[in-house]
């Protein structure tokens, strides 16, 4: 029988409804993870690459800023190698997501924005006993989607993927996919999806320039697209309603972005990002519930 570390990756594809006949669209249900999210992918190859290169010890404290979801992976993984870890979040998350990380063990410490955090962790970060992940300046980060995300979808597209949408966070899983599908045809088009200024989407953000990840490199994106927080929230209600697809705002920012890129296609095949569950949003009204 596997562990709950071999059961991370290969999620499934499913069909969403297309617009144009012609063109297919289908999300990768990555909240099919053990840790419900794309981020237990990041996760696992952070902790272990780190363990691996002897940077984390025997009695280490983990330390890392985040907006949910890779929190919720390093807490669940942090308690399956017994280590401490204290993860920093903006107030403004879900209970969901709070409560999840503390289940698993973990210190959570609420900050009054992303930045705040970040900056909080990078401090933290620098005390003797401490290890920091830094998602957004770590390459294990991206390469575990160049080790796992990018071959899945190249795999069970049988090579017909035409364009890949993603949402801009930390850019990990944008960064790493598009290293490998490129890497299989260039032709291939990236496409990232950030917020429409004063829109608020978990896990898509607008950075400022100081706090961009420093993993990103703008020539592995062919188009950056921006969404609403209006549009993400609908097509995310859509689609649990219409296709029982129950995912998160920022999967349906991506698949909003995917559908409206399918009305422009001749013909084509997508693949966007359902990066966790819907179960997560249940506090914050996005189902009207």
């Amino acid at each position: 029988m596997p562990s709950l570390v071999e059961l991370i990756g290969n999620t499934p594809l499913v069909e969403v409804k297309s617009p144009n006949p012609n063109v297919k669209i289908f999300g990768k249900l990555e909240g099919n993870n053990p840790g419900g999210s794309v981020k237990d992918r990041a996760a696992l190859n952070m902790i272990r690459s780190a363990m691996e290169r002897g940077e984390i010890k025997e009695g280490s404290q983990l330390i890392e800023a985040t907006s949910g979801n890779t929190g919720i992976a390093l807490a669940m993984l942090a308690s399956q190698y017994r280590l401490p870890i204290e993860l920093v979040m903006p107030e403004n998350s879900t209970r969901e997501r709070v409560v999840t990380m503390e289940a698993f063990g973990a210190k959570v410490t609420l900050l009054d924005s992303i930045e705040a955090c970040r900056d909080y962790a990078d401090e933290k970060g620098k005390q003797e006993g401490y290890f920091q992940f830094n998602q957004f300046a770590n390459p294990d980060n991206y390469l575990a989607h160049y080790k796992s995300t990018g071959p899945e979808i190249w795999r069970d597209t049988e090579g017909k993927i035409t364009h890949f949408v993603a949402s801009m966070g930390t850019t990990g899983t944008i960064m790493g996919t598009s290293m490998y599908l490129k890497e299989q045809k260039s032709e291939v088009q990236i496409v990232g999806c950030q917020p429409t200024e004063n829109s608020s989407i978990p896990g898509i953000r607008r950075w400022p320039i100081e706090y961009l990840p420093k993993i990103f490199d703008p020539k592995r994106v062919d188009r950056v697209v921006d969404v609403s927080q209006e549009d993400a929230e609908n097509k995310a209600v859509a689609l649990a309603r219409e296709e029982g697809i129950f995912v998160g705002v920022s999967s349906g920012g991506q698949a909003h972005v995917a559908y409206e890129l399918a009305k422009e296609l001749n013909s084509g095949l997508i693949v966007f990002i359902c990066c966790d569950r819907g179960d997560r949003y249940l506090s914050s009204g996005l189902f009207g519930l």
